[in-house]
């Protein structure tokens, strides 16, 4: 399975959140499924690919906008030159099965809105779990309820995330998932 991770490339971030990076790259490595990533060396980005490495993870693929090529991380099996931050986003599509979105920034959240997006689209059921740290994320997934009810959405499914709250809650999830 590809697991696509969105997430924040900053550095310096406390321990409580890297520690949901390291949980989600562990589960990835040690269910020897592939990694799927912004493939930046630094913040949550690294920190995932290094846990799911050190896990037994053989499958770390990077996909890099091609004017970040210099800030590309050395943990990637596999590196992907994307042409721009658009076809990064369109190749990290379609290489998941699942996609996980940890805390991160506006790029992050556009990776997500952009998946849930192409997904309905598409009409695939593949599921995109988001970690809600401290609530970072609530305003969005209410915005996607409200959307979803109104008259202007075609497809009740775009509030299909799947929010979770911890590392714990992530993990439950994605063990479920693995049984599908």
């Amino acid at each position: 399975m590809n697991v696509v991770v969105y997430c924040s490339a900053n550095a310096g971030l406390p321990e409580e959140i890297t520690s949901i990076a390291t949980a989600l790259g562990q589960w990835i490595g040690e269910n020897r499924h592939s990694l799927v990533y912004g493939g930046v060396n630094a913040g949550l980005m690294h920190i995932t690919a290094q846990a799911a490495l050190d896990a037994g993870c053989q499958n770390v693929v990077g996909i890099v906008p091609e004017f970040f090529q210099h800030r590309a991380d050395p943990l990637c099996t596999k590196l992907v030159l994307a042409n721009d931050l658009n076809d990064r986003k369109s190749r990290l599509i379609s290489h998941g099965d699942v996609f996980v979105v940890l805390p991160g920034g506006l790029g992050t959240i556009d990776e997500w809105i952009s998946t849930l997006s192409t997904l309905v689209v598409e009409g695939s059921d593949r599921p995109i779990v988001v970690v809600n740290y401290n609530g970072m994320y609530a305003a969005q997934a209410e915005q996607l309820r409200t959307t979803a009810q109104s008259q202007f959405a075609r497809a009740a499914s775009i509030d299909r995330s799947i929010l979770v709250n911890n590392s714990q809650e992530l993990i439950n999830t994605l063990n479920e998932i693995n049984k599908l």
